[in-house]
């Protein structure tokens, strides 16, 4: 069985397109042999800046031929169905077969196709493949049609068996197919002859090609690490980094530089995002002092001199943008945050939600009322969250924007301020994925929390919210990021009133942006300024009353149309809320209908609390006990339901004990009443593993009960009351959790 091996030689592919031309290339061509009906065991793709390269092992030597048969009219049809049908199948009347069909005789169609030659079929494929790539940008160059990510040079296309190899006929837009590759641009530019995948890797690898990406960031990192050790240093790990550099090189040649003295004060992030962001450097750190001391250079060629030229061509080059960074370091530093922050007034952040500085005073009312609930002090939380962003008004994080947070992390400590304070203006942004580390200090968990609900609730209530694969300003994950702050530190508080204070600060934001044309979700209260004065002073007269507060409470002074449009913002903000908790929950393992059943209780806006009782109701339901009284729940629910829709009645009065007829019925009353004593107590003690054992008590009275007894008595009293038990049996489990929610049982 003959091994297709191909390569694309061009010019240099930009390293962030490498893995994913090489994955389309794997797929492309493997699915379009599999369509022409041509079968392979295994294919490997690979990728340098100059080439992509692919090898499949085990091709069909043919496509196996085909025979099939098409059933089409009546003999008898009438004459445009058969001309149809033969324009289907693009025979002639004379090539239909007639056969018996039942009562009546049917035309035929029967065609064979021979199979074809591997060559052919991968000629073919490999140029449907050239010509529809998927790049996320091509270009055009000379005279041709081809589109490619750079000028296309050669391609080789070889099937190899012990025989030897072959060339497969193919040639696109002038480019022929041979057997020639080349080696490093520089050190070995002659053309290369080759025989076979494992010729061809080993004859590039003698000219200076390293194939497989993996092994040249391998590379890197050995030599990279073998040099900062010989000096008593380490190199800062980046995976990203190292993949990109990778990328740009066919033979990794590793050299290390030191940093001037005169730039070594600056903050070690700075150095490193210059060096990264600028020449591709890794970073090399004292492990001492945590200093970043020097750099490794990458260069993709050997010289005469060992690198010195190329080093020192790169110092002058880095140098130059440290210069750079040391400037724009001193001059932030010469301005007090607060006067940075002060520039942001003049900032948009949303034509319907004001400036940068006007979201900064919601933020900054905001972190003050929460600060008491998560143990933070309210005055430094405040503090905190007006001077947060100040850096996105710096030198610094206008030319380096991945830096902000870190930036003012600095510019706060330099300017004397609380270490509480200069904290949060790095940790407030956190968590910004699902593997970062959420903030523990409490004034950053203030702030971030409310940086994220402001956001929330502001494009919330101008109706921006998420739709679909879209989300363009990251609601999901400030959502989730508020979630993963509230679990992963324990603090404890109602949320909605959160949102709804929250969101009555949006609502000002929008009335007072918009006021002159009033395009705003306002104008759909009918609202007048001087009734989102009243709103406004409602939510500033309620300052510090958190705990307390209501979403009543904050809409308290407005007519019903009012309360009601903002309550049903926050409500269905707060759904979004939980629908990033189950996001969350389920990839810890934790089922999504759990989740609903003990949402749906109602009043669970304590998401420690929420989730507690989630995980105590997970845990129950994975025991027998959970699972069997879960199925007799379902089973006395199903029943009253039929029964209560056939009778057209609800049958929800207290059951009486003493209609009890067996055993069975009266020792549920008795379990009954036994696990309410018990469930109450547990509960008021948040014990929810106490409350699930109490249930645990119902389940065998519960199965005794439908075993022995019959629900639709003869006696329609007896009948009654047994319904009325069903509903008590309904009514106790669902003050623990709301069962019907549960899948399965």
């Amino acid at each position: 069985m003959p091994d297709l091996l191909l390569e694309l030689l061009s010019e240099e592919i930009p390293a962030r397109m490498q893995a994913r031309a090489a994955e389309d290339l794997r797929r492309l061509v493997t699915e379009g042999l599999v369509e022409r009906g041509l079968t392979y065991a295994h294919a490997t793709a690979f990728v340098t800046p100059r080439r992509l390269a692919l090898a499949v092992a085990g091709l069909a030597e043919r496509s196996a031929a085909v025979r099939e048969e098409r059933k089409g009219p009546r003999v008898d049809a009438p004459e445009k169905a058969i001309e149809g049908f033969l324009r289907a199948t693009g025979l002639a009347r004379e090539d239909l077969e007639i056969r018996d069909d039942k009562k009546s005789q049917v035309w035929f169609a029967v065609t064979e196709r021979p199979g074809r030659a591997a060559a052919e079929i991968v000629a073919e494929t490999v140029e449907a493949v050239v010509r529809g790539f998927p790049w996320p940008k091509s270009m055009r160059w000379g005279e041709g049609g081809l589109r490619w990510v750079r000028p296309l040079h050669g391609i080789l296309c070889q099937l190899s068996t012990e025989a030897g190899a072959k060339t497969v006929p193919l040639e696109i837009e002038g480019i022929r197919a041979g057997d020639t590759t080349r080696g490093h641009r520089f050190m070995a530019p002659e053309p290369i002859r080759v025989s076979g995948f494992e010729e061809y890797a080993a004859r590039l690898e003698r000219a200076r090609v390293l194939l497989d990406p993996a092994e040249r960031a391998e590379r890197i990192r050995h030599d990279a690490t073998q040099l900062a050790f010989a000096q008593g240093l380490e190199v800062v790990e980046d995976e990203a980094l190292l993949a990109e550099i990778a990328g740009l090189v066919e033979w990794p040649v590793v050299l290390m530089g030191r940093i001037e003295e005169r730039f070594l004060d600056l903050p070690p992030e700075v150095l490193q995002t210059s060096m990264k962001a600028h020449q591709k450097f890794l970073s090399v750190r004292d492990p001492k002092s945590g200093r970043i001391v020097g750099y490794v250079v990458v260069a993709n060629r050997e010289t005469a001199d060992d690198g010195a030229t190329i080093l020192a061509g790169n110092a002058r080059v880095l140098a130059a943008r440290l210069a750079d960074a040391a400037f724009f370091w001193e001059n932030d530093l010469r301005m007090p945050p607060e006067a940075m922050a002060a520039k942001l007034d003049g900032v948009t952040f949303h034509n319907r939600l004001g400036t940068q500085g006007e979201r900064i005073a919601r933020i900054a009312a905001l972190a003050r009322e929460i600060a008491p609930l998560v143990g933070a002090d309210p005055d430094l939380a405040e503090r905190a969250a007006r001077l947060a962003k100040a850096d996105l008004a710096s030198e610094m994080v206008y030319e380096f924007p991945e830096l902000q947070g870190v930036m003012g992390r600095y510019y706060a400590g330099r300017a004397g301020e609380d270490p509480s304070v200069a904290a949060a203006a790095q940790e407030h942004y956190s968590p910004l994925g699902p593997s970062d580390s959420v903030p523990d200090a409490p004034v950053s968990v203030a702030v971030a929390l409310a940086d994220k609900i402001d956001l929330l609730t502001g494009f919330w209530w101008i109706d921006e919210k998420p739709t679909g694969s879209k989300d363009p300003f990251a609601l999901r994950r400030a959502a989730l990021g508020s979630v993963r702050v509230i679990l992963d530190t324990g603090v404890r508080f109602p949320v909605l009133p959160i949102l709804s204070h929250a969101m009555t600060h949006a609502l000002h934001a929008a009335y007072i942006t918009s006021r002159s044309a009033m395009i705003d979700p306002i104008k759909d209260l009918e609202s007048s300024g001087a009734v989102v004065e009243e709103i406004y002073e409602a939510r500033t007269r309620l300052e510090g009353a958190t705990k307390a507060l209501s979403l009543d409470d904050l809409l308290g002074d407005l007519g019903g149309g009012q309360a009601s449009e903002v309550r049903g913002k926050v409500d269905n903000l707060f759904s979004f809320f939980i629908d990033r908790l189950k996001v969350h929950l389920r990839n810890q393992g934790i089922r999504h209908d759990v989740i609903d059943a003990a949402f749906q209780l109602g009043g669970q806006d304590d998401l420690v609390l929420l989730v507690a009782r989630v995980r105590a109701l997970q845990e129950f339901l994975g025991t027998d006990d959970g699972a069997n009284l879960l199925a007799g729940y379902k089973r006395a629910v199903n029943i009253l339901s039929q029964e209560e829709k056939k009778d057209g009645v609800e049958y929800s009065l207290d059951p009486h004990p003493s209609l009890a007829e067996t055993d069975a019925e009266r020792a549920l009353f008795t379990a009954l009443d036994a696990a309410e004593v018990a469930i109450a107590p547990a509960l008021d003690a948040e014990d929810f593993a106490g409350a699930m054992t109490a249930l645990a008590g119902l389940r065998g009275p519960i199965d005794a009960f439908f075993d022995t007894t019959i629900v639709n008595a003869e006696n329609d009293i007896v009948r009654r009351n047994r319904l009325c038990l069903l509903h008590r049996i309904r009514t106790v489990m669902n003050r623990v959790a709301v069962f019907s929610a549960v899948e399965g049982g």
